[in-house]
């Protein structure tokens, strides 16, 4: 973060230059490169205190983050088209027709399956 920030201001005093340049005015309140490198442990303890703040920030409590996923999730559930009975009803006797289908199959392939294995042994 320090390089891009410190290439950012490199950026701003090549720019606040070239200003001064066209419009002619004097260049003695422009900081020189000499003078930004004996700012740069200024600039540093504030880019580490910048950090410590976010950290600081980003350390929320647990509670909070729990109540902020349940508001979440209750307004996700808020959106969502429920189906009406008779259409719960209709597809639970498709489910269930469906299952007592293949039990009645497995039953049968398990009864085959035993019958041969016995003419076997």
């Amino acid at each position: 973060m320090s390089k891009k920030h410190n290439l950012k201001e490199n950026e701003k005093f090549s720019e606040s230059e070239e200003r001064l340049e066209v419009t002619g005015q004097e260049t003695s309140n422009v900081v020189s490169p000499a003078k930004e490198e004996n700012s740069k442990p200024e600039k540093v303890k504030e880019a580490k205190q910048s950090k410590v703040e976010k950290k600081k920030k980003d350390k929320k409590p647990k509670e909070k983050k729990v109540a902020r996923k349940a508001r979440e999730m209750s307004s996700e559930l808020k959106k969502v088209t429920w189906p009406g009975f008779a259409e719960v009803c209709k597809k639970t006797g498709i489910v269930l027709v469906v299952v007592i289908l293949f039990a009645i199959v497995l039953f049968g392939l398990d009864t085959l399956f035993g019958y041969l294995f016995g003419l076997l042994t």
